[in-house]
């Protein structure tokens, strides 16, 4: 079982703390410092299947050498803001990295490991596309 901590530090600023001590400061746009906590949902769906792609390529022998994954999240416009559609854009690097291996990573990600997809997914529609970079230093 996953346990978290809250803890408001001051105005409106909270830190978070997850069950190994790690932590992110959390606040309202105004506060100018930290995560709006809304837009945290969507970078920890982006964290999740990040983990997974990563594993499931490096399983098929193609390492990455950068992932970037740009996630956007169209909310309702009533009180409370429900995401009623998330995409995910995948930007990729890495040598031999074929789109049917990335597209395969992905869509088990998203469909059979990611917890947080598996969460989110009967509220919001969730889409996703993704780019093969050039592997070559920028």
């Amino acid at each position: 079982m996953g346990t978290t901590t809250v803890r408001w530090i001051g105005g409106k600023q909270f830190v978070g703390i997850d069950s190994t001590q790690h932590s992110v400061v959390l606040s309202t746009p105004d506060e100018g410092v930290g995560m709006k906590p809304s837009e945290l949902l969507l970078v920890a769906l982006g964290g999740c299947t990040a983990v997974d792609v990563v594993e499931i390529l490096q399983k098929k022998r193609m390492p990455l050498t950068s992932l970037e994954i740009e996630v956007s999240g169209e909310q309702d416009t009533h009180n409370p803001w429900p995401y009623r559609k998330i995409h995910l854009l995948y930007r990729l690097r890495g040598q031999n990295l074929d789109a049917q291996s990335v597209e395969q990573a992905i869509r088990l990600s998203e469909e059979k490991y990611c917890s947080v997809a598996a969460t989110v997914r009967g509220v919001a529609e969730i889409s996703y596309s993704f780019e093969i970079l050039d592997d070559q230093p920028e």
